[in-house]
């Protein structure tokens, strides 16, 4: 029988609903989840629930559900290893979500970054520059919130994030720098419920970083990270054709202008994607050309676009499979479903009697 110190700690993570996966997440999250499984015990799960925050055509999300699970599968995660799972199958995290905004401070929920973010874009509010006030956001949201497009889903969006992972007890929870101050708001819901009701029941989760700096992925359009708002992604999908184009249409400058020159943004993110797909020499050869000022842009594509695709062709072919076994992806689901939920309904069972709701 294990004890306490042979079980394997708990990596807990999941995808929002809206749309296919692309490098950044294969290369952020996908391919370090593959190397995890054997490690850890790990539970990842596809967040439908989160992606009704933008009312998605109910269609689409149920076609995005099923890309996710055959993205998942196709990148290497095995169902045998891992708890797989999508977020609505499991009831208990709804309740338990309910349970814990009880717990969740208005203000708080406001002030944090990605619903400021969020709500400012979907009413049309210019984000503060650097050093203008941001104190009265909460207000200027408020005021222009006439047409509703900022829902309390939005709001309490931290609140579910902090329930998909206190309900498993999960130990790591790999994040990016932008879902940071959800982590620390899912470790400060678990101190104040603890605090409130005099328990230890609730551990804090850390963040995961795989024992290295954080991968960023660059998009294709000259700055910032691949994302699917951005509309600058490599998608795991993709046909050779499309691959090829985009990468041809990768946003470069005008060349090097003298020797040793710094490369910009644009050419940096071109480096940063080769280091990630291309042998250590390819990318030498190309950082050298640039040095010299010899570099022809459209060679450096090429090779990219090449090898990006010895990563991509065959995850693809798998999806492609995958995608139309409807009776596997059922199968798949329904048993990580059941694991889920074990587990989920034992947490809301022993969070309902901390609470004081007993039945008679």
């Amino acid at each position: 029988m294990d004890t306490n110190q042979d079980k394997k700690k708990v990596v807990l993570s999941g995808i929002r609903a809206t749309g296919n996966l692309h490098l950044g997440n294969y290369y952020g999250a996908l391919n370090k989840f593959v190397r995890m499984q054997d490690d850890y015990d790990c539970r990842f799960f596809i967040a439908d629930l989160h992606a009704l925050t933008t009312h998605p055509d109910p269609a689409m999300l149920h076609a995005n559900v099923k890309s996710i699970l055959a993205e998942y599968l196709a990148a290497g995660l095995d169902p045998e290893k891992n708890i797989l799972y999508v977020q609505s199958d499991v009831p208990e995290i709804s309740e338990m979500y309910l349970l814990m905004n009880m717990h969740a401070g208005i203000g708080e929920l406001m002030r944090t970054a990605s619903f400021k973010d969020k709500a400012r874009k979907a009413l049309g509010i210019a984000k503060p520059g650097a050093g203008a006030d941001d104190d009265d956001i909460e207000k200027e949201i408020i005021g222009n919130n006439h047409n509703k497009s900022v829902n309390a889903g939005l709001l309490t969006y931290p609140t579910l994030m902090a329930v998909d992972i206190l309900i498993h007890h999960a130990d790591f929870v790999p994040v990016g720098k932008d879902q940071e101050q959800h982590l620390e708001l899912t470790r400060r819901f678990g101190r104040r419920f603890n605090s409130f009701y005099k328990t230890d029941y609730f551990s804090e989760p850390v963040n995961f970083n795989f024992g290295g700096q954080a991968v960023k992925v660059p998009g294709l359009d000259g700055s910032g990270k691949m994302g699917k708002s951005e509309g600058n992604c490599i998608y795991l999908i993709d046909d050779e054709k499309t691959l090829r184009k985009k990468v041809m249409r990768a946003v470069t400058d005008q060349g090097p202008q003298e020797p040793n020159s710094t490369p910009t943004e644009p050419i940096q993110n071109l480096f940063t994607l080769m280091e990630l797909v291309s042998d250590p020499s390819t990318l030498e050869h190309f950082k050298q050309a640039y040095a010299d000022c010899s570099i022809r842009y459209g060679d450096l594509k090429k090779q990219l676009a090449e090898d990006i695709l010895k990563v991509t062709l065959p995850i693809r072919e798998r999806i492609l499979d995958l995608r139309d076994n409807d009776e596997y992806l059922s199968k798949v689901v329904r048993r990580g479903a059941e694991q889920a939920r074990e587990v989920a309904a034992k947490t809301l069972r022993e969070v309902r009697e901390i609470m004081g709701i007993r039945k008679f």
